[in-house]
């Protein structure tokens, strides 16, 4: 009886063992097979690390090498609230002075807080280890702070306590408060060249078990236009840790190094955009325009020296900036030209033998019907020849100009020029202007569009049409960006002027460089704009405003001009939109860009025509390129 009893335990232990060891054997053959690939993945995302190496973004520099943009290395001062535990109101003491906040709010971001986190396996529960007490903080500051917590004593704590409890204390000085690098844009000039730099934002992304990601992507301006060129290309490191987060070398699988981004070198002269910004600035306080924009260009080339618009922003705190003065009106904004316009209707008679400049028009002392419409001058003129419609800038002249050469012939050099189509600059937001096709005119419009009413231009596109005529007759693409280096200064992109398109031919171009001298004599409308060293050629602007479908006592006042006359080194434009002391073209702007050609001529050693020598060119070095604030009168009517 004893041995059957002892018989029968010895099964029950045996098929007790087989169970467990077919259980054993179940569970590794679900552990090595079945779920082999998920927990294979899940053991190597415990010790597999990825690292992303964010690239340096490149430059903006002018032509000469002086930085507009650059980026720079600041930290983002971050906390472990769980490693601090009772301890923050210390620790806030101790950091709010060099953080610059309060300690009250200082202490409240390091108070470990409850947080609910939501996932496949379900919802649970989780002190957050992770806030963000600061951003851009300087190297200086943040190494400050790391001496601090380093030799800060905090309450209870005793060189007599067990060493766990004293390795709390040395945990919490040395990782409770951490930083990471974040990369910083920054214009060291402020608001100089605002509208031609653009701003750039940080776009911040976290995949699920990835990293986390921080990019500093261009958002207006060159910014933006070269974003690509200018951000690199990130870097990445895949290795394995042990489990003090330390890396294991040997086990490096990937390890590729960031490409930095290139450096956009401008055809923009610094010292020549702050004597723009600075001439605008007293323009402006002067006439109190709604705003006012100045451009300086090669008309050999295209190449842009300056182009601003005031009011300005600047891109260090564009957070502050109102929308109207992000917005470019060189590019960005249309209107009716006014008399500037007159060069396209002369060039175009002229060049299709249609006149001469001492062909005669009969401008009906002052006041003309045409198309059921009125169309006035500013003087009563009579019998004007073709250059003193020019000299005296008449609506009715340029009209009579524009009925000789026709609908057909007047659009076709209306697009020659180059208005109705983008100019191809590089920046963004280029509108193309306003242009109506032939057979949408009405019978006032051969009449009206050729002093400058019935189409809308930008200032830019206005600005090249003047080029062209000064560049013997080829218009040119504008031309803003230089050349593409790396960050040792290799040059890797060397861009030069693209080939001009033909306007008009080249006796054409004399012509109306002989009509455009005329201007800025004495009998002219922009005396104000000549120079003493340089024969100037230009023409003035006053458009008046439409406002909801009718013509306002609001003006649009502009001159554009080059010099020397016939043979051009500089063409500047300058625009008021509705100047309030003063609205003629002649009167507001031509003074505007006589003081700007002065400087820029001095500055760039353009030997005079009448033989004298040039004032000594200004050290770049020593000239501030900070234009300077100014307060923006509200708009009013003139």
């Amino acid at each position: 009886m004893a041995k059957k009893i002892q018989y029968r335990r010895l099964v029950w232990l045996g098929l007790l063992l087989c169970a467990a060891f077919a259980g054993l054997g179940y569970r590794l053959v679900d552990l090595q097979v079945f779920r082999h690939k998920a927990l294979s993945a899940q053991a190597l995302a415990n010790t597999q690390c990825e690292l992303v190496f964010e690239p340096r973004r490149g430059d903006i520099l002018d032509v000469n090498g002086n930085l507009l943009a650059t980026s720079v290395v600041m930290k983002r001062v971050c906390a472990d609230p769980t490693l601090i535990g009772t301890n923050q109101l210390e620790v806030a003491r101790a950091l709010a002075p060099l953080l610059h906040t309060n300690e009250n709010i200082l202490a409240n971001l390091l108070t470990p807080a409850l947080r609910r986190t939501t996932n496949s396996a379900g919802s649970t529960n989780s002190f957050n280890r992770y806030v963000i007490l600061s951003k851009r903080v300087p190297v200086e500051t943040w190494a400050a702070i790391w001496a601090t917590m380093t030799n800060l004593t905090l309450a209870g704590e005793d060189k007599s306590l067990p060493i766990a409890r004293r390795g709390y204390y040395q945990l919490l000085r040395q990782k409770a408060i951490y930083a990471k690098d974040e990369q910083v844009r920054v214009y060291p000039n402020q608001s100089l060249a605002s509208h031609i730099l653009g701003y750039t934002t940080v776009v911040e992304t976290k995949e699920p078990d990835g990293p986390e990601l921080r990019e500093i992507v261009g958002k207006d301006g060159v910014e933006k236009t070269f974003n690509s060129k200018l951000a690199g290309v990130r870097g990445w490191r895949l290795t394995e840790t042990d489990r003090r987060d330390r890396e294991v070398v040997a086990w490096r699988e990937q390890d590729v190094d960031a490409q930095d981004g290139l450096n956009v070198v401008l055809t923009v002269d610094s010292v020549i955009q702050h004597i723009v910004e600075t001439a605008l600035a007293e323009a402006m306080e002067k006439h109190s325009p709604t705003n006012i924009s100045g451009i300086v260009m090669r008309p050999s080339t295209g190449e842009i020296l300056a182009m601003a618009t005031l009011p300005d922003y600047n891109p260090n705190e564009v957070n502050r900036a109102s929308i109207e003065s992000l917005l470019n009106p060189v590019i960005s904004l249309m209107a009716e030209p006014g008399s500037t316009f007159k060069i396209v209707v002369v060039s175009g008679a002229l060049n299709e033998g249609l006149a001469s400049l001492t062909d005669l028009f009969d401008c009906e002392h002052g006041a003309w019907f045409y198309g059921g419409r009125r169309l006035r001058d500013h003087e009563p003129y009579g019998v004007l020849s073709l250059e003193q419609i020019i000299t005296h800038s008449s609506n009715i002249g340029a009209a009579k100009v524009g009925l000789k050469l026709g609908e057909e012939r007047l659009a076709d050099y209306i697009h020659r020029f180059g208005f109705g189509q983008s100019t191809g600059i590089p920046l963004p937001a280029e509108i193309q202007g306003w242009v109506h096709p032939v057979n949408k005119w009405r019978k006032v419009a051969i009449a009206q569009i050729p002093m400058g009413q019935g189409i809308c231009v930008t200032r830019l596109q206005m600005m090249m049409a003047m080029c062209a005529i000064a560049n013997k007759g080829m218009l040119m693409r504008p031309m803003l960006v230089n050349r593409l280096e790396d960050r040792n200064r290799k040059v890797l992109a060397q861009f030069s002027a693209p080939e001009g398109r033909r306007v008009i031919s080249e006796s054409t171009a004399r012509q109306m460089v002989q009509a455009l001298k005329t201007v800025v004599s004495t009998n002219g409308t922009a005396p104000k704009a000549a120079l003493e060293h340089y024969t100037v050629a230009g023409k003035t602007g006053t458009a008046q405003k439409v406002e909801n479908g009718a013509y306002v006592n609001k003006y649009f006042s502009s001159f554009i001009g080059f010099f020397p006359a016939d043979d051009p080194k500089l063409c500047i434009s300058i625009t008021m939109d509705d100047p309030k002391q003063g609205h003629y073209g002649g009167m507001v702007a031509a003074p505007v860009f006589k003081q700007i050609a002065e400087a820029a001529a001095n500055y760039l050693n353009i030997r005079p025509e009448d033989g004298d020598e040039p004032s000594p060119r200004p050290d770049p070095i020593a000239s501030p390129f900070e234009a300077p604030s100014l307060k923006t009168a509200a708009a009013r009517s003139h």
